[in-house]
């Protein structure tokens, strides 16, 4: 079989080497032997079926010694078919065993070529089919074997079927015998997995639904505080409850389960809200011993939730007002009467100053308001982040936080209740002690200050705020009824006959400065809305005083017209006036006085600028001519009246140059005593004014033909001013008259 390889290649090479020897014309080329030579040397081994082919009979003819070895026991076995056929003799053994696939032409070395390749020639069939034969025999052995062991193998198939089919069988009785349990089993089964899921749900239901044994010992038990706990345990029966109506709103009925549920829940909260109740309750009377207020959170988590509870928010913050009104009230007697900090005197030892007895009081009020508004407004959990200071604050519905400014008020309101007593009898038995109309302005001030502020903070209905109004009206009372008695002895006051001075009399001056010390109060202590009490001050204070100077002036000029001593009275008016006016006028809101008395001074301006007028034009010497030409209607010439006539008129004239230069022309010595200057040359000056249109008169009279003088230039022209009103005016000073 494995020659066959190496057979189609000889057979493939011997046409090559026949046409090549055909081909040769050398005689050689006839032999049969060169024939096979050049078979043989023309062969080649290139393909891999030849190498294989070669490469099996070299493993076939391995050695010598093997062919050898061979040969012998083919000759112990003679074949005369062989021998027969193979004259040479040989056995198949004979060839060299061929050394690599590579080398084709190896098995030929060794033995003499011709006689292993002649046996092998001879012997290879037979060779090859007694390796074929050898290994078939193995082949029959083994599977002779293993026909054994499948024979053995079916043998025991046989039997595991026979039992299979026995245990099939029995199998099959059993499950026609257990075929009811195994049903009940199934079913069992699926009962479980139902009661597993019921499980599951009631578990996720109950969880849900119902509180833990921690939970409800947070509610009920009173050795839990109130706290995280606590209200972590509220927040969950609410939660309960909420999620409770949602599951009954899909329910045409309500469950009783939902119900069970709602009263439970109930019940618990009940507990809960009863439970912070007797805490706050027990925190608020704890608060009177503490001199610090402070609200914990938890305090104010606990207000927060009795607000849905709003009696028994109610009935705590009732015992809190009342722990706070005794501890306030304890706390203000102690600071009247005992110091509170060290180096701090107790308020009562400066009772014999009404002001500071006063501001110190009320600013203990303040502080301990202030105080108590801080407390409230973190406990309620307020702030002031939209509110400015100083501002009023807003009580009522529009506030935004209606509720927690209502329950601030009440609070406070009720907390401060009993510092109304003591501190109203105090302040009272101060004020009406008070006789000093400044001190008791100053009070009433304060008071105003202090009422206003506490206003803003607990509300105008408070029953503090309601009782420094009191004391306020009061004070303001004790005020006004002083000044209205100075200006009462004011008017009783009499100027000392033997009193030359034109200047305003003492009296007058204690009373102005009271009133300019009262209005620089108001200006600096006062709110710019309480015009009409300032109008009230002005009146009451001013007016008396006008009346004064008046009055006084009036009678002490009669006195000195019976003693025969001249006294100007409308001087000393106008002084007193003028310097009322000076206390007035640095001041806006007293615009309206002013005005008044700026009125009065005009009405007595223009009465001293007359009579200062007559008592110049009688200084001058012109009365007569002037009164002469006022008074002629008959239409006579005025040189033919006597006091118009040329020797009168030039006298008057002499007298009247004789007058401008004197220094009256320019100053008055009666005007002089004026307090005012602008007010001295504004009288002056009219009245300079009215002196030079009346000879300005005069002149026009002189020089009109129908008063028939004779040479009446030179009648004018002889004496200053020479007739001439512009040299009039300049010698007055009044240049713009000239002009």
């Amino acid at each position: 079989m494995l020659s066959s390889p190496s057979i189609s290649s000889a057979s493939l090479s011997l046409p090559d080497l026949s046409r090549s020897s055909a081909a040769s014309p050398s005689p050689i080329g006839r032999n049969p032997v060169s024939l096979r030579l050049y078979k043989v040397l023309g062969a080649t081994f290139d393909d891999d079926a030849t190498k294989e082919a070669l490469n099996t009979l070299s493993e076939l003819y391995s050695s010598p010694e093997t062919v050898s070895s061979e040969t012998k026991k083919a000759s112990k076995e003679p074949d005369s078919t062989e021998d027969a056929d193979e004259p040479h003799g040989g056995s198949s053994h004979t060839r060299k065993r061929v050394n690599g696939a590579g080398d084709a032409l190896g098995f030929l070395e060794g033995p003499p070529p011709g006689d292993t390749a002649a046996k092998a020639r001879k012997h290879l069939r037979r060779d090859i089919e007694g390796k074929l034969s050898e290994g078939s025999q193995k082949f029959l052995k083994a599977f002779g074997e293993v026909d054994q062991k499948l024979d053995a193998l079916q043998g025991h198939i046989a039997t595991m079927r026979l039992r299979c089919d026995e245990a099939q069988a029995q199998l099959q009785s059993t499950n026609e015998a257990c075929r009811s349990l195994l049903d009940r089993a199934e079913s069992l089964r699926d009962e479980r997995q139902d009661v597993n899921r019921r499980q599951s749900i009631v578990s996720l239901f109950l969880s849900r639904f119902t509180l833990n044994e921690n939970e409800v010992q947070a509610i009920t038990s009173a050795d839990v505080p109130v706290g995280s706990r606590f209200f972590a345990a509220m927040d969950r029966t609410q939660k309960i409850r909420e999620d409770c109506r949602v599951l009954m709103a899909g329910e045409e009925q309500p469950s009783q389960a939902g119900l069970d549920i709602m009263a439970t829940t109930s019940a618990y909260l009940e507990k809960g809200y009863d439970k912070i109740f007797r805490w706050c309750s027990f925190e608020f009377r704890q608060m009177g011993r503490d001199s610090v207020l402070e609200a914990g959170s938890n305090m104010q988590e606990a207000v927060q939730r009795l607000r849905q509870r709003p009696e028994l928010l109610a009935d705590a913050l009732g015992t809190l007002s009342q722990t706070r009104q005794a501890a306030l009230l304890a706390s203000f007697l102690s600071a009247l009467t005992n110091p509170t900090t060290v180096g701090t005197r107790p308020i009562e030892l400066h009772a014999h100053d009404a002001l500071r007895y006063i501001g110190d009081m009320l600013a203990w009020v303040h502080q301990a308001i202030a105080a108590e508004h801080e407390f409230l407004e973190s406990l309620f959990g307020m702030s002031d982040e939209g509110r400015m200071v100083g501002s009023v604050r807003v009580f009522g519905a529009g506030s935004g936080r209606a509720e927690e400014e209502e329950w601030t008020g009440e609070m406070m309101d009720g907390a401060v209740s009993g510092l109304c007593t003591p501190l109203k009898v105090r302040v009272l038995q101060t004020v009406r002690s008070q006789e000093n109309s400044i001190t008791a302005y100053k009070i009433a001030n304060l008071l105003q200050f202090y009422t206003l502020t506490m206003t803003r903070t607990i509300g105008e209905h408070a029953l503090l705020s309601k009782t420094l109004k009191e004391t306020t009206d009061a004070s303001y009372k004790v005020f006004f009824d002083a000044i209205e008695a100075q200006g009462r002895a004011l008017l009783r006051v009499a100027l000392d006959p033997s009193d030359p001075s034109l200047t305003p009399p003492p009296a007058l001056l204690t009373h102005a400065q009271s009133l300019r010390s009262i209005i620089a109060l108001h200006s600096s202590e006062s709110e710019p809305d309480e015009e009409s009490q300032m109008t009230r001050i002005l009146d009451v204070m001013v007016d008396p005083a006008m009346q004064m100077c008046v009055a006084a002036a009036e009678e002490k000029e009669e006195q000195g017209r019976r003693r025969g001593k001249t006294w100007d009275r409308k001087v000393f008016v106008l002084n007193c006036l003028t310097y009322l006016v000076s206390v007035l006028e640095a001041y806006s809101f007293t615009a309206e006085k002013r005005t008044m008395l700026d009125g009065v001074i005009e009405g007595r301006v223009q009465e001293l600028i007359e009579e200062h007028y007559e008592n110049i034009l009688e200084d001058a010497g012109l009365k007569d001519a002037v009164f002469a030409i006022e008074t002629n209607r008959s239409g006579e010439p005025l040189s033919h009246l006597p006091a118009t006539q040329p020797p009168a008129l030039l006298a008057a004239l002499h007298t009247f140059s004789t007058w401008l230069s004197s220094l009256e022309a320019v100053h008055s010595p009666r005007l002089s005593q004026l307090t005012l200057s602008a007010l001295h040359t504004r009288i002056h000056h009219a009245a300079l004014r009215r002196l030079g249109h009346t000879y300005e008169r005069l002149c026009g009279e002189v020089r009109r033909p129908e008063n028939r003088y004779e040479a009446a230039s030179t009648l004018l022209g002889g004496e200053r001013p020479f007739g001439s009103v512009a040299v009039l005016w300049q010698i007055f000073g009044l240049e713009e008259e000239a002009r």
